[in-house]
């Protein structure tokens, strides 16, 4: 029979670069509290901190939520590496047992977490964009489920079950997963699509600093140089205002008429992926299921069909506002506000309201 009852607490994977705590990692500390505070017992959420001297981003972990922060400082934790990191990481969950963990949706997050599902012999989902706790959950599975008895669960288990909500086929419909057999219970959620708690300084907590066994020879691909490219950064999810423009833009030159647009309102261009795909604009301003997933106070879609995998990297926007030909296409169907017509027409009249304001 397995017995859940050890495992408690919402761990977060707060990933930091260059000493700085990522921006997914601070909307899931706000949405580790908020899962936290629905679990059974006196859950805490925990932000787990790796890397060399990371000791300046313990106080930052507690402003964003954090009643715990677990920091594993270790010279070979300095670069990112996959055997390190996940070897590391893997042996602090077995001994402290959190009932759940989260990752953020990077490059990293996506590396790292699968290894440490195997480890653990764990599921994982990927690419969470909605994620619910509730304790009956748990107990109709077990209800429902003629298997459970026979995989060795316990019908009088009260084990909080995580729902993992993400886009399935191709984002044509959202699939709800659920980890009955094993703990922890883990997923990686998306960049942009949980909201991040106000920042409070007053917020302090527990600090546990980890022992980290780590040798050289157990990493088995080393770090010789990191080479940063200048080039320019687009961080779509930390806009406040998006202009995206999808395949009604045209052309390459069309994209001149977005860019007047998101100056003038204070934006940031976005796309849509026919958009991208037609060579018209970077993939770097992508927004969607295979692009970035943005929630900004106003969006502006133009030319935009509204693709069910557009659609799940924007719905969650404050204000949607759509402006196409068609008025019976999706995106004019969720817009908060809908402006029948072409785009090269009404853009421009916007940008001279705006400017006259």
């Amino acid at each position: 029979m397995k017995d859940f009852q050890d495992y408690k607490n919402v761990w977060i994977f707060a990933e930091q670069r260059d000493l700085e705590l990522m921006g997914v990692a601070k909307e899931l500390l706000g949405e580790g509290y908020r899962l936290s505070r629905g679990l059974s017992g006196d859950s805490k959420v925990c932000a787990v901190i790796m890397g060399y001297g990371v000791s300046n981003l313990i106080d930052e972990a507690y402003a964003y939520g954090a009643d715990i922060v677990y920091t594993m400082d270790h010279p070979l934790l300095k670069n990112y590496t996959t055997d390190a990191y996940a070897k590391v990481l893997s042996e602090a969950i077995k001994s402290y047992k959190p009932e759940i963990v989260l990752f953020g949706a990077t490059h990293i997050g996506r590396d790292l977490a699968p290894r440490v599902a195997a480890r653990l012999n764990t599921g994982l989902t990927a690419d969470c964009t909605r994620l619910d706790v509730n304790t009956s959950d748990y107990m109709d599975y077990l209800e429902k489920n003629t298997t459970a008895s026979l995989n060795g669960l316990d019908r009088n288990d009260t084990s909080t079950m995580l729902k993992q909500t993400r886009p399935a086929f191709g984002g044509n419909l959202m699939a709800t997963i659920i980890t009955p057999n094993s703990r922890p219970q883990m997923s990686t959620v998306r960049p942009g699509v949980m909201a991040k708690l106000e920042r409070d300084d007053s917020h302090k907590g527990i600090h546990i600093n980890v022992a980290v066994n780590l040798e050289d020879d157990d990493i088995r691909v080393k770090v010789r140089d990191v080479i940063i490219e200048a080039k320019k950064i687009v961080s779509l999810t930390d806009a406040k205002i998006i202009c995206s423009g999808g395949r009604g833009v045209g052309s390459k030159e069309g994209f001149k008429l977005m860019e007047e647009f998101a100056e003038t309102v204070g934006g940031m261009v976005g796309a849509s992926r026919g958009a991208v795909d037609s060579g018209w604009i970077d993939q770097s301003r992508q927004v969607g299921q295979t692009g970035t997933t943005v929630k900004p106070k106003i969006y502006f879609a133009c030319g935009i069909s509204g693709a069910i995998q557009h659609l799940a990297g924007m719905q969650e926007s404050d204000i949607i506002i759509a402006i196409n030909k068609d008025p019976d296409c999706p995106m004019m169907k969720i817009a908060d506000y809908a402006l029948e017509g072409d785009l090269k027409q009404v853009i421009p009249e916007i940008i001279e309201q705006w400017k006259s304001n």
